[in-house]
């Protein structure tokens, strides 16, 4: 075997790292995944589960947003995503730009992470609107793309466009969750990520 060793310094990676990335999920609620058009919305919950059980396998920090549920507008974050996750506490919010909460932003500043893996419902919305504004707060943005949706093809195209000319990149669950495991020789997580990745792909 020709793989080295030695493993990159984890914190200076220009890759995703366990060290330096941190999962932000936003507004997974019932109404927002019965709304959107762009995608299967089983396949929808598929993908975003399968990013929430890799951020669970490789301890990524988890910032858990909802909207409205405190008003009594809208439900919790579908059980699909809070099973896995466990004990994290959603933020519940009334902006609809996520990054005009005090408390979102200072549990994302929390996290130590420079790197936000990102997930959100709609694509054009909930998921352009605070990844704009965490680029100009300094963090880099990676989008899943094939873990988020909108009310429209045209919506969600033109919600991507814009984050990607902001500097936003795309990735898709399955990129970000090689990208963490990096080495099948990694043994602690190996079986996880197996489990992970061969439960999905193809389906």
């Amino acid at each position: 075997m020709t793989s080295p060793a030695t493993i990159r310094d984890p914190l200076a990676d220009h890759l995703l790292t366990p060290q330096n990335a941190a999962l932000v999920i936003i507004d997974f609620q019932p109404v927002q995944v019965g709304s959107i058009v762009t995608m299967n919305k089983r396949a929808l919950v598929d993908n975003v589960v399968a990013v929430a059980r890799t951020a669970t396998l490789y301890e990524l920090p988890v910032v858990l947003s909802t909207v409205n549920v405190a008003t009594g507008r809208n439900m919790p974050t579908i059980h699909q995503i809070t099973d896995v996750l466990g004990d994290v506490r959603p933020i519940d919010r009334t902006a609809i730009n996520a990054w005009e909460d005090d408390d979102f932003v200072a549990a994302v500043k929390a996290t130590g992470r420079k790197k936000l893996i990102m997930v959100a419902l709609w694509t054009e919305v909930c998921l352009v609107f605070p990844a704009l504004d965490a680029l100009r707060a300094g963090f880099e943005v990676y989008a899943v793309v094939d873990a988020v949706a909108g009310t429209s093809e045209e919506a969600h195209r033109a919600g991507l466009a814009r984050l990607i000319q902001a500097g936003g990149v795309p990735v898709s669950w399955i990129q970000v969750a090689c990208e963490l495991q990096r080495d099948w020789r990694r043994e602690t997580t190996t079986a996880g990520f197996a489990e992970i990745v061969f439960a999905e792909v193809g389906h």
